[in-house]
């Protein structure tokens, strides 16, 4: 048996155990002999020290040009590019869902990175006429300063370079928390973007659970930015906490998706986005769909053919290739 990974926190480019000197364990949800990693179980003085840590950092990175900014994103997306295969295996590892999809995650985390990298470039400014004799009047982008991020386990590298890549390019630090159940992936998307050249402090990774690492987050008066993704209901405490200090807050949360069947549906194509929107990622995503609403004309059928085929799906270790 080799020794297990462990993660520490990254704060100021250096990675640092929690200051209680307390852990955790994750392992792979379909083997859980499988130990993923080790990570640190941290709070409020962690959280404290990333913020400070994304606070010194900003006085440098948001006078960095923004196309120079951009090109270490465009760096990191070849890196990620090379590492697919690897990242997709350290992420079915860690939350479960089949290697192709794992792999699906990773093009969107290059696919964003190329995005945001070409925004850096994008940058531009507002000029409209005055309403005033003699005047010119402008507007230009400028970075808000430490950005606070939540994210979760389901979509653990495309949430986190979601959120991430667009903050860095436009001049802002970061402080992320991610899913604790799905962490490595996180550790993967920056230890690209050090690669690439991003100055220690420009992200900042704490690991652990919601009301001891999250919520200080949220709350910290020197992140006057939060996006969050998760549960409706955790997504409104994180909205109230932030409303109390007028920050500016961003949610993802969960739905209730129906999907609709009409008599004069393709059954074949609506099957298969049934069985995709119910199963894919065991149905957690807030697109997955908890609702099926079919026409009475055709119910009997669609509903005995989705049966019959979700007897025949194959639930395992999704390294499997079969």
């Amino acid at each position: 048996m080799s020794a297990p990974r462990i993660f520490h926190n990254l704060i100021g480019g250096e990675f640092v155990p929690a200051q209680s000197g307390k852990t955790f364990e994750r392992r792979n949800p379909a083997d859980t002999r499988d130990l993923v990693g080790v990570f640190a179980d941290s709070d409020e003085r962690d959280v404290h020290a990333a913020v400070e840590a994304a606070k010194a950092a900003f006085a440098t990175w948001s006078k960095v040009p923004a196309p120079k900014r951009g090109e270490i994103l465009l760096r990191a997306a070849e890196l990620l590019q090379a590492r697919k295969e690897q990242y997709s295996r350290d992420l079915t590892r860690e939350m479960g869902k089949p290697l192709f999809e794992a792999g699906g995650d990773i093009v969107e985390a290059i696919g964003m990175a190329q995005y945001a990298g070409g925004e850096g470039r994008r940058m531009h400014g507002v000029t409209t006429p005055s309403e005033l004799p003699n005047k010119f009047q402008m507007s230009i982008r400028q970075p808000i300063g430490v950005v606070g991020l939540i994210t979760p386990w389901n979509f653990p590298m495309a949430i986190a370079s979601w959120k991430m890549l667009p903050a860095i390019v436009c001049g802002n630090t970061v402080v992320i928390k991610p899913g604790e159940d799905a962490s490595v992936s996180t550790y993967n998307l920056v230890q690209c973007l050090m690669e690439a050249g991003l100055p220690p402090g420009v992200v900042n990774i704490v690991t652990g659970y919601g009301p001891k690492a999250g919520q200080p987050l949220v709350e910290h008066p020197d992140v006057p930015v939060i996006s969050f993704t998760g549960s409706t209901e955790t997504g409104r405490l994180v909205y109230e906490l932030g409303a109390r200090r007028i920050k500016r807050v961003s949610l993802e949360m969960g739905g209730k998706n129906p999907l609709i069947v009409m008599p004069d549906a393709d059954l074949d194509l609506a099957l298969d986005g049934v069985l995709w929107a119910a199963f894919g990622t065991t149905g957690q995503r807030c697109t997955a769909t908890s609702r099926l609403i079919v026409h009475r004309a055709v119910a009997k059928e669609l509903v005995d053919r989705i049966v019959a085929r979700a007897q025949s799906l194959r639930i395992g270790n999704g390294l499997d290739p079969a």
